[in-house]
């Protein structure tokens, strides 16, 4: 019924400006009949029924936007215009006027914003009053402004049965197609609701699914980006339209002409973090259309990447592991039998100055060999680790403490950026010392001891993140994925052993630890630590933990 209301109001006002149209275009063609044409037309008489007829309509203007009955405005609006159009017939000769035509105009009218029985109602209205008009002139029971001579009786009323049935053939008509009008309104009401909600559970489903996808043309421009889409991307869907799809990866897309239609890209988000997306490509086919562009759809793969570079990177770890608990004990006996030999014979023996320095690089290097072996016992013995609820900023700052005192370089800053009043999670104290002082250490060796490491932590989440930042060249990215590996030392005199003990003790407390460099920019090693819940032990029944004596022979990467 709202919708009908409101085609009946919008029916009305379309009425009231017509009508003002009309109204002007009968002044005009008045006056231009009036110079061209011999009438006996009053003007004045025919200019007052035309003003008080556009007083009328401004009325009804008014009306229409105070008064909600709708039926009964349209009803009297059209027999108002009746009444008018007659007196305009009249005062413009009669039945020598040109503006007979305004009656079947009413009577279209009626049928459109009527039921059909007002279109005949007001045809038969409209030949009465018609007749009754002519009637009256022709007996001189009112003046008369025709110019041609009067007919017979018979002429006058074969003039008016003509009219009579030329009105009900227009009310048939008119009504005729006005109810297929109001039928092809509905139903496209109808067809019109039905595609919305097609369009809706189209997006919705479009929106839902858990992949991204991309809908382009052929040309490549980008027509559609689902919401998880721009969430896997890092971008909003006004961003990417009307781009090319090859911009947002940095790898070739497939295409439909190769053998594969999938394949593995990388993507850069605005942000400059680069993620690996599993890419799909089909055609997008609509019907009688055929095909109209290409569908991408397409998940992250990076962390799951990540975890198979880690499961490799602790496949080989294992290996290296089982190898130096083999030969460790095997290589470091002999060795002390070496440095042994060497020292006693360095002590019987008189050298020269040469053989002197050949002893020294003896001993020197038995001595840097004996710290490998070392190294590799520590790495390779099964370790047991003695968790509990700790503060990591205690723990964190002894080794702060330990490096400042140990370097007395001022040309070496340290800045801390705690972002947390405290930090507590299930930890190994004395491991997870080791674990920071071996970070703190290698970023000392990555500057030469000369800039700035800047120490943060923060929560994330359920998970505790703790960040040592250096201000050294950085790492190569050839070498970021083996940073954690053994022997992948970059400083002189190191074992390469440091990093790989790190990441031994960070995987047995089920945590997680990455690092982010960029060459010229310096090195940020993140460890990343479940955050401990407050159930488990109330922070003043946490055992407060006690500072471990640190030297230099803890490994170094």
């Amino acid at each position: 019924m709202g919708d009908i209301r409101f085609n009946e109001r919008a029916w009305l006002a379309w009425l009231v400006k017509v009508r003002v149209i009309i109204i002007s275009f009968l002044v005009a063609v008045e006056l231009a009949i009036a110079k061209l044409t011999p009438n006996n037309v009053n003007l004045r008489l025919f200019f007052t029924l035309v003003l008080v007829w556009y007083t009328i309509s401004v009325f009804f203007i008014l009306l229409h936007s105070v008064w909600q009955e709708y039926k009964l405005q349209a009803i009297v609006q059209i027999f108002t215009d009746l009444a008018f159009a007659t007196g305009v017939v009249y005062v413009t000769g009669g039945i020598d006027t040109f503006f007979n035509f305004l009656y079947p105009l009413v009577i279209i009218v009626a049928s459109i914003l009527l039921p059909r029985y007002w279109a005949y109602l007001t045809a038969a209205v409209s030949f009465i009053c018609f007749g009754t008009l002519l009637e009256l002139s022709f007996f001189e029971r009112i003046p008369s402004f025709q110019i041609s001579p009067r007919g017979d009786l018979k002429s006058l009323q074969v003039v008016i049965l003509v009219n009579f049935f030329a009105y009900l053939a227009v009310a048939h008509l008119a009504s005729a197609l006005s109810a297929k009008l109001r039928q092809a309104g509905m139903e496209l009401r109808d067809k019109s609701g039905e595609l919305l909600s097609l369009q809706a559970l189209h997006e919705n489903v479009i929106h839902s699914i858990r992949s991204g996808l991309i809908t382009t043309d052929f040309e490549g421009r980008i027509t559609l980006v689902n919401a998880p889409g721009q969430k896997l991307l890092e971008r909003t869907a006004s961003s990417v339209y009307g781009r090319h799809i090859s911009d947002l990866f940095v790898d070739r897309l497939p295409n439909l002409e190769s053998f594969t239609a999938q394949c593995e890209v990388r993507g850069l988000t605005p942000g400059g973090k680069e993620k690996t997306f599993d890419v799909n490509v089909t055609a997008l086919i609509v019907p009688e259309q055929g095909t109209i562009g290409y569908v991408y759809t397409f998940e992250d793969r990076t962390e799951l990447r990540r975890l198979e570079r880690e499961v490799r990177m602790r496949d080989r770890l294992a290996a290296v592991g089982r190898l130096a608990a083999g030969i460790a004990h095997e290589i470091r006996n002999p060795l002390a039998s070496i440095s042994g030999s060497i020292n006693v014979l360095s002590q019987i023996s008189p050298f020269n100055e040469e053989q002197k320095t050949l002893v020294e690089i003896v001993t020197r290097e038995s001595s840097r060999l004996n710290s490998i072996i070392s190294d590799f016992l520590v790495y390779s013995r099964e370790k047991s680790f003695k968790f509990s609820r700790m503060d990591l900023l205690p723990l964190l700052e002894d080794a702060l403490v330990l490096l400042a005192n140990r370097s007395q370089n001022n040309e070496l800053a340290i800045v801390r950026g705690y972002a947390v009043p405290e930090a507590f999670a299930a930890v190994d104290a004395d491991r997870i010392k080791q674990v920071f002082w071996n970070l703190l250490e290698n970023a000392v060796r990555a500057m030469s001891g000369k800039g700035t490491i800047t120490v943060s932590v923060r929560a994330a989440g359920d998970f505790l993140r703790v960040g040592i930042r250096d201000t050294g060249p950085g790492i190569p990215p050839n070498l970021t994925e083996k940073i954690f590996e053994p022997f992948q030392s970059n400083f002189e005199g190191g074992t390469g052993l440091g990093l790989a003990i790190v990441y031994q003790i960070v995987q047995a407390h089920g945590a997680k630890i990455y690092v982010q460099s960029q060459l010229g920019s310096g090195a940020e090693f993140i460890l990343e630590i479940l955050h401990a819940k407050a159930a488990e032990a109330e922070p003043e029944s946490a055992p407060t933990p006690t500072p471990t004596p640190m030297s230099a022979e803890v490994s170094h990467g």
